[in-house]
């Protein structure tokens, strides 16, 4: 009897396997953090090989913590830090370069030059996303432009092209299996996610080679199975998902209007549309949520670069806490912000502005003004952040949003919670377990196993852990007000 499936979550900064029991429970976890390589200001490189050593080997030691033998584990699903870019040798499986992560601006004045030849509207008519050295395609490019002998490789079809999933199971699968799923494809401005097909005209304008694409397959399906050398034997692997997508589907999200969001580094909200691409007209993405079946289901999608990174600002940069998760008992030694307001742009402003100059900004500092005014306009900077982009998501989707599913680590914060209900005017729900990211790729895997008979099965096994109700506090319309006055500033310096 196969007892569990594992999922393994090759993340920015970790590389982490959880196993899961038939129930959705975790039985054990596994975790090993990796190098992070920057070679130059802006520049952020992952090396391929330690992206898989970490993970192969978190692998087997979340099996041998659980004290399991690998004949009860049913299939492993994967998910992956999105956008990430790989390129290797197909006979050597050697990488020709370090892997080029997505929070790297390298490419940016290659796109700005795709922007002023005019390629903006097709690009993001095709493939829903804006032009920005974010997603993968550009960062293929470089490697190609870069590296001595790779486009000659390239055309010869010698070299093949992946994000980290795709590599992971080339990898674990002894090199037999180049393939991705559907929501990373839709990550790389190359996947036309209207025709669900790589796209010539794409690849004629990135000038990609389309001989070093994976196959694109749904996100639950059979990939291949890993090499008996590395497991004792072989074990299917049967999900795939972008880490965001996979997060959405162990939320449960599953019907059209239902949105998640996750509090890391930045924050990440996804929206189910359903299956019809519809194109933002407020400066959101729109993107491939996953694939089932035969069945494809869209969402939109805003992406908030300074969140959680903020509280470790006030860790490290400014000294005022000693640890991220003392923000919120300083924050509480104030009842309100006393009119501060702080714009944590420090990487400019993603979703719904796409300002890449934006700055940092703190404004209605007093003589009176403390640590913890700040602390607090720290926090609630994250909440009025996420406000923009589910505003923005309201308005493209035509409907009112009424509740918020929540994940990842800032989600502890009750503070920063209850204000986000009160901002949204709407319920804010935080499971559980808070570790969807894995628990999608586990769902994925195992109903293409048959480990569950379908979603109205594992939806069951999502359970709240605590519910914030909005509260009309007053004044909240003016705080609005002054945030966006606040964000015209950061804007504007």
């Amino acid at each position: 009897m196969k007892k569990y499936i594992l999922a393994l979550d090759q993340g920015t900064t970790s590389s982490r396997a959880i196993l899961f029991d038939h129930s959705g429970r975790i039985v054990s976890v596994a975790q090993k953090e990796f190098t992070q390589i920057f070679p130059r200001p802006g520049w952020v490189e992952h090396d391929p090989l330690e992206i898989w050593t970490t993970q192969a080997s978190v692998a087997s030691e979340a099996r041998l913590k659980a004290g399991i033998p690998v004949s009860e584990i049913a299939a492993i699903g994967i998910t992956n830090q999105r956008e990430t870019t790989i390129v290797w040798d197909r006979e050597t499986g050697e990488p020709i370069y370090n892997a080029i992560v997505w929070q790297d601006r390298r490419t940016a004045p290659f796109c700005e030059q795709l922007k002023q030849a005019g390629h903006a509207d097709k690009i993001r008519s095709k493939t829903g996303l804006v032009i920005d050295a974010y997603f993968s395609g550009s960062k293929l490019r470089w490697i190609l432009d870069q590296v001595p002998g790779a486009v000659k490789k390239a055309s010869e079809g010698r070299l093949a092209f992946g994000t980290v999933d795709s590599w992971l199971v080339w990898k674990f699968t002894g090199g037999k299996v180049h393939a991705t799923d559907i929501t990373n494809a839709s990550r790389t401005m190359l996947y036309n996610i209207r025709d669900q097909q790589w796209d010539p005209e794409l690849l004629k304008i990135f000038d990609v080679p389309a001989s070093v694409l994976p196959e694109v397959k749904e996100s639950s399906a059979h990939y291949g199975v890993t090499e008996s050398s590395i497991f004792s034997e072989e074990i299917p692997i049967t999900g795939m998902a972008g880490d965001q997508h996979a997060a959405l589907f162990g939320q449960m999200c599953l019907d059209k209007g239902m949105v998640k969001n996750t509090y890391g580094t930045g924050c990440f909200m996804l929206m189910n549309i359903g299956d019809q691409f519809v194109e933002s007209k407020n400066n959101l993405l729109t993107t491939v949520a996953w694939k089932l079946n035969g069945q494809i289901q869209y969402a939109f999608e805003g992406s908030i670069f300074i969140a959680g990174a903020v509280v470790q600002w006030l860790r490290d940069g400014l000294g005022i806490i000693r640890n991220s998760a003392d923000v919120e008992l300083l924050a509480n030694q104030v009842k309100d912000t006393d009119g501060v307001y702080f714009v944590p742009a420090f990487a400019g402003l993603g979703a719904p502005y796409w300002d890449p100059d934006a700055r940092g900004t703190m404004v209605g500092l007093t003589r009176g003004t403390k640590a913890a005014h700040i602390a607090r306009a720290a926090v609630e900077s994250i909440a009025f952040q996420t406000m923009d982009v589910l505003k923005a998501m309201e308005a493209d989707a035509g409907l009112t949003i009424r509740e918020l599913r929540v994940d990842g680590g800032a989600t502890a914060n009750n503070l920063l919670m209850q204000f986000q209900a009160d901002l949204l005017n709407c319920r804010v729900i935080r499971p559980k377990i808070t570790e969807t990211t894995a628990m999608g790729a586990a769902f994925l895997a195992g109903l293409c196993t048959g480990f569950w008979k379908d979603s109205a099965e594992i939806a069951q096994w999502w359970k709240s852990d605590r519910e914030f109700n909005p509260d009309a506090a007053p004044g909240l319309q003016s705080q609005i007000e002054s945030w966006k006055r606040a964000v015209q500033a950061a804007r504007a310096f």
